[in-house]
């Protein structure tokens, strides 16, 4: 029996369901993708859908958002999740590196494009409330953990490195499995737990969740699938979307999210940063020498 509940499918159904209401450029974006194989729409950018369609990227990017799919990156997910279930680690990166091919200069454009999309696309997922209250947690913890394992562990650690220089109290890990809990023991309330991790469940995830409500700490989650899951168990989450392609790197969006947050604390409270910022300064001229002025 046919899927009638895949992503392909239900691009279908949604097309059917507002062709009266498209106009005739954004029906054109919609018959190339119906037409298409997931793998075409997965690494084709914006620019490329709207030249195959005889439209623009600004048209491909307001196609998607009238489909409910919120921009390219969107589809791109839902069509991703179906995909690399189905098809193996090792034949995604053959089709990705057959797709873009030995062309230097449109292998830097695609990079570039897609690190924009899922730029643009993160901006438009900002929710002031989350960003709000996670601002606020951080602000006045006495305590920082930030966790992110595999590919978010740049991101984790880019954090913490960053709020211990704004002076919090900050450390990050990547541990999973029996390692974790050293980590875990030194939470305490009043503290402010962050995670990143765009979409698998781990089990981890529920045991770092668990132990904040059982110390009394905050939790701040950075994902991009696993937001809705846990929205209800978390103080504040905020969205980062994932590469779809693995042309950019899984922690791009959850850096640009971490850089948000720390700008935020440093308006906030302005004079702890500017004086840890002195001391940092200070002491690297001990460690280095003064630098040429």
């Amino acid at each position: 029996m046919e899927n009638t509940h895949g992503p392909v499918e239900q691009l279908r159904a949604k097309v059917r369901q507002l062709w009266d209401e498209l106009s005739p450029a954004e029906r054109a974006v919609c018959q190339f993708l119906v037409s298409a194989t997931p793998e075409q729409i997965l690494f084709a950018s914006a620019q490329e859908l709207g030249a195959a369609t005889g439209t623009s990227n600004a048209t491909v990017v307001r196609t998607m958002q009238r489909l409910g799919f919120g921009g390219l990156p969107g589809l791109k997910r839902a069509l991703a999740a179906e995909f690399t279930s189905a098809v193996a680690p090792d034949v995604r990166l053959k089709q990705r590196i057959s797709h873009v091919g030995q062309d230097l200069s449109g292998i830097w454009e695609r990079v570039f494009d897609e690190a924009r999309e899922r730029i643009d696309h993160c901006r438009r997922l900002f929710d002031e409330e989350p960003f709000k209250k996670a601002v606020e947690l951080l602000v006045n913890a006495p305590g920082v953990l930030v966790f992110g394992t595999g590919a978010s562990d740049p991101a984790a650690r880019h954090l913490a490195l960053k709020l211990g220089r704004r002076g919090h109290r900050a450390r990050a890990t990547s541990a999973t499995g029996f390692a974790l809990a050293d980590d875990l023991l030194a939470l305490g309330h009043g503290d402010v737990l962050v995670i990143f991790q765009p979409g698998r469940r781990l089990k981890e995830i529920t045991v770092l969740i668990d132990r904040a409500h059982a110390v009394g700490a905050g939790v701040v989650l950075i994902s991009d699938e696993l937001g809705g899951e846990f929205a209800d168990r978390v103080d504040a989450a905020l969205a980062a979307p994932h590469t779809p392609t693995g042309i950019t790197g899984e922690p791009l969006t959850g850096i640009i999210l971490g850089d948000a947050l720390l700008l935020a604390l440093d308006s906030l409270d302005q004079t702890r940063s500017v004086e840890h910022s002195h001391q940092l300064s200070a002491i690297r001229e001990q460690l280095l020498g003064p630098r040429f002025r």
